[in-house]
C-alpha cells in the first residue's frame, strides 16, 4: 500500500516537474523574443531584452493569413523540402501545430509584403541568423509574438 502510494506520488511529481520545465516563458524570461508585425511586415528580434535585428518578412497572403498569437518553437530543421508546396524551406523553425513556421525563401523580392501560405519568410541570411540564435539559446528560451499592434503601440509610446 505504501509502496503504491510512493510510486503514484513520484509519478505525479515527475509530471509536474516536466510541465514546469517546458512551460512557455514570458517576454521577460525568454532569451529570444521575435515580434512579427503583420501590418509592417517586419520581424524585430530581441536577445536578452535588447533589440538586435529588424528584418523584412513576408507573411500569409489573402486566404492564407498568418494567425496572430504567441508561439514557441518546437522543431528545427536545417534543410526541409515541402512536397505539399514543392519548395525548399531552409532554416525551418516550426512554431505552429498547423504547419506555421519561420524559414528562408528564394523569393527575397517579395519580402515586405504578404506572399506566403501562412509561414513567416525571411531572406536566406536572416533565416540562417535566426535559426542559429534559436539553436544557441534553445527552443524553450524563444518566444515568437505575431501581431498587428506593434506599429500602433510604438507610435503611442513615442507621443
Amino acid at each position: 500500500m505504501v509502496n503504491r502510494m510512493l510510486k503514484r506520488t513520484f509519478a505525479f511529481l515527475t509530471l509536474v516537474g516536466a510541465l514546469l520545465a517546458f512551460s512557455p516563458m514570458s517576454d521577460a524570461e525568454a532569451a529570444i523574443v521575435a515580434k512579427v508585425d503583420l501590418a509592417r511586415q517586419r520581424m524585430d528580434v530581441y536577445v536578452d531584452g535588447a533589440l538586435k535585428h529588424s528584418w523584412p518578412v513576408s507573411t500569409g497572403r489573402k486566404g492564407w493569413e498568418t494567425r496572430p498569437g504567441t508561439y514557441y518553437p518546437f522543431a528545427l530543421t536545417r534543410r526541409f523540402y515541402s512536397s505539399k508546396w514543392k519548395m525548399n524551406l531552409p532554416y525551418l523553425v516550426s512554431i505552429g501545430q498547423d504547419g506555421t513556421a519561420i524559414h528562408g525563401t528564394d523569393y527575397a523580392g517579395k519580402l515586405g509584403r504578404p506572399a506566403s501560405h501562412g509561414c513567416i519568410r525571411l531572406s536566406m541570411g536572416n533565416a540562417a541568423r535566426f535559426y542559429s540564435l534559436v539553436q544557441q539559446h534553445g527552443m524553450y528560451a524563444t518566444q515568437v509574438v505575431v501581431t498587428r499592434a506593434y506599429a500602433r503601440s510604438r507610435r503611442l509610446a513615442n507621443n
